[in-house]
């Protein structure tokens, strides 16, 4: 078997999944080849997923979204950096938990990427989600150089809201190393970066911010989007594949990917946007791991209708369907039916509320609870010589 689980959000990181699942499917057959393919889709866990499958870890301490130091890292093989912006600054990274909508910054995120550049990087992949900022990246290319100035010549302080007061995006500072790097951005939020369906108006309320922060925001990024967009056509900056004359890069999807961070890799950077789970499942070896398996066990906290539009247990499932492998999933719990299920490539759920109903007790148990129903699944799919079956 072949266990390849997301996380299990606010109860089990995917690597814990791993190990509960394996101690349940050895407890039913002792014998079972088990092997461990933790998967993130590019948010929280992403850095640890590459770890897990085989990246070396290169520590680096830089500032959190505000401003604190944290100790994070990049993962590394083969001329290839794995960088997770949530692990450097992302909601997780608040002191205390508390959001800071206005002055929360992507700053960490550029301080790795340059810690990967300065390590001699060729390529650069950037996991974009659990942001804690609506910046637009402006942290993240200040940490590579670029300035950002307001009309006394001073550098803005960080966090989004600043952004009102810019006045100039000076690029001489930007990394050389920018311009040779080959940088790919792992997300799966197709938003662009202005608007109603823009970073500050869809996703602001999420970090914290009120009405008011909103909009405050949004002149932000508003001013932002229309600086940063002339200074890189005037440094002749390659922007995001095929973009044309006329078409701004803030309407690009993607744009408004982690409070805009996902503008100024389009724009700074020239990155290329991949579906997170399809990017990091090539990326860490997937294809050559179901080789050979007989059943692919996957999984996340909620399996649900967000699920099916191509979070991590889907992209799992698809993948392993094209090597001729079966999947069933494990989940805290599940909230669509068989028939949809199927119709993603799942042939069975198992989630944990069979066993415990209370969600607040199903969270606190999860690593008993994923244990016993590993044991359910052996029971399923396995015949009585511990062989896996179809």
């Amino acid at each position: 078997m072949l266990l390849a689980p997301d996380k299990f959000k606010g109860s089990l990181t995917a690597v814990e999944v791993v190990r509960h699942l394996t101690a349940g499917l050895r407890r039913a057959a002792p014998d079972i080849e088990v092997r461990g393919f933790p998967v993130a889709d590019g948010g929280d866990g992403t850095l640890d997923a590459a770890v897990s499958a085989g990246f070396r870890r290169v520590p680096v301490t830089v500032a959190g979204p505000t401003g604190a130091p944290v100790k994070t890292a990049f993962g590394y093989a083969d001329g290839v950096a794995v960088v997770e912006l949530a692990d450097a600054c992302g909601l997780r990274r608040l002191p205390s938990g508390v959001p800071a909508p206005l002055r929360a910054s992507s700053h960490g995120a550029g301080e790795v990427i340059r810690a990967a550049l300065e390590h001699g990087c060729p390529e650069v992949v950037l996991g974009l989600g659990g942001s804690a900022s609506t910046d637009g990246g402006a942290g993240l290319v200040a940490a590579l150089g670029v300035r950002l100035l307001d009309e006394r010549g001073a550098e803005l302080p960080p966090g989004g809201a600043a952004l009102r007061r810019l006045r100039r995006v000076d690029l001489a500072g930007l990394h050389p190393a920018v311009r040779r790097t080959r940088f790919v951005v792992a997300g799966d939020v197709d938003s662009p970066l202005l608007g109603p369906t823009g970073a500050a108006a869809v996703y602001g309320p999420q970090k914290g911010a009120t009405d008011d922060d909103v909009l405050l925001l949004e002149a932000g990024l508003t001013r932002w989007a229309d600086l940063a967009e002339t200074a890189v056509r005037d440094a002749d900056l390659l922007g995001p594949d095929g973009s044309g004359p006329g078409r701004p890069v803030s309407v690009w999807p993607g744009a408004g990917a982690a409070g805009g961070v996902g503008f100024a890799a389009l724009a700074f950077l020239g990155a290329r946007f991949r579906p997170g789970i399809e990017l990091l499942l090539d990326l860490l070896g997937f294809p050559q791991a179901v080789a050979g398996a007989d059943l692919v066990v996957t999984g996340e906290g909620s399996l649900d209708a967000q699920s099916l539009r191509g979070k991590a247990p889907v992209g799992v499932a698809g993948a392993a369907a094209r090597a001729g492998v079966p999947t069933v999933a494990v989940a805290g719990q599940v909230g669509v039916g068989p028939d949809e299920l199927r119709h993603a490539g799942i042939r069975a759920a198992y989630p944990l509320t069979d066993l415990e109903p209370d969600p607040v007790a199903c969270q606190e148990r999860a690593a008993e609870l994923v244990e016993k129903v590993a044991q359910t699944l052996a029971a399923d799919w396995l015949d009585p010589a511990g062989d896996s079956s179809r």
